[in-house]
């Protein structure tokens, strides 16, 4: 299972997404006034194990509601995307200090072709989300025998 992004840009485009945000948090922007340029606020970490029978995928999604997530399968790639909604407060004394990350998320992976799409199942419990996928049966390979005429 292909597990690595071709992010040749990568750095770059994590201090643009930051400064970005930056300033919209600083000039009071909205998403909406964001022009959609922003595909994901922020990554889940996730691992991937393959077995024997099947690949598990599991991302670390803490305070993201199971309503809130999205999984899809689509011409071989698998999709998981959601938002973490941030929590409001009307306290504006004192000093306020906010480091979990909010927004939107999205991560894609391609599968194997041992994959078995149809299959697909997807549960979320106490913010891990766990992606089951299966592997087609293998098909055996069997000596053809050649007749003379």
């Amino acid at each position: 299972m292909n597990i690595s992004r071709f992010e040749p840009w990568g750095l770059v485009n994590v201090l643009h997404r930051d400064l970005d945000q930056i300033a919209a948090r600083r000039f009071g922007l909205s998403d909406a006034e964001d022009n959609g340029h922003s595909i994901a606020d922020w990554l889940p970490a996730v691992d991937i194990v393959e077995e024997k029978e099947r690949f598990v995928l599991r991302a670390d999604l803490p305070g993201v509601k199971a309503d809130d997530i999205d999984v899809n399968m689509e011409n071989g790639v698998l999709s998981i995307s959601g938002q973490r909604v941030t929590e409001t407060s009307d306290d504006t004394d004192g000093v306020r200090r906010l480091e979990r990350t909010s927004g939107k998320f999205y991560r894609r992976f391609t599968l194997p072709e041992t994959a078995n799409p149809d299959d697909i199942s997807a549960k979320s419990d106490n913010g891990i989300l766990e992606v089951v996928i299966p592997k087609q049966a293998r098909v055996k390979s069997r000596r053809i025998a050649v007749q003379s005429s």
